[in-house]
């Protein structure tokens, strides 16, 4: 939410968006273990860029905070605006055979007699 609030805020305080044009939030999960937000605004003068990482200046560290909480961000033009995303990914649970033939139904895959390597009775 905190990466979503900069994304929104960023669109408003820097692009065509806060000057009476609008944003789109976008929340797309594309594959298992990943989530992205993606904010459509409607364009400005300059590209998406971390500041310069000075803790005490009063502006500037959103983009920084977003890179540093996210899996990987970005941004990309779009006519008439921008596209600015950012990913979060989690691990994701690998089942073992017997859960997946639990709910697929089928048995669960017997190795060959030698899959040790030893002598086949």
């Amino acid at each position: 939410m905190m990466c979503v609030s900069e994304l929104c805020a960023n669109a408003i305080a820097h692009t065509a968006s806060g000057s009476g044009g609008v944003f789109t939030v976008e929340v797309d999960c594309p594959r298992d273990g990943v989530a992205r937000v993606a904010v459509i605004d409607d364009g400005g003068a300059s590209v998406p860029a971390p500041g310069s990482g000075d803790l005490m200046a009063d502006s500037g560290r959103g983009l920084a905070m977003v890179a540093a909480c996210t899996s990987r961000w970005g941004f990309a033009e779009a006519y008439p605006g921008r596209i600015v995303w950012a990913e979060a990914c989690w691990p994701v649970a690998v089942p073992s055979p017997d859960h997946l033939a639990a709910i697929t139904g089928r048995m669960r895959p017997v190795p060959p007699p030698d899959w040790r390597g030893g002598p086949v009775a």
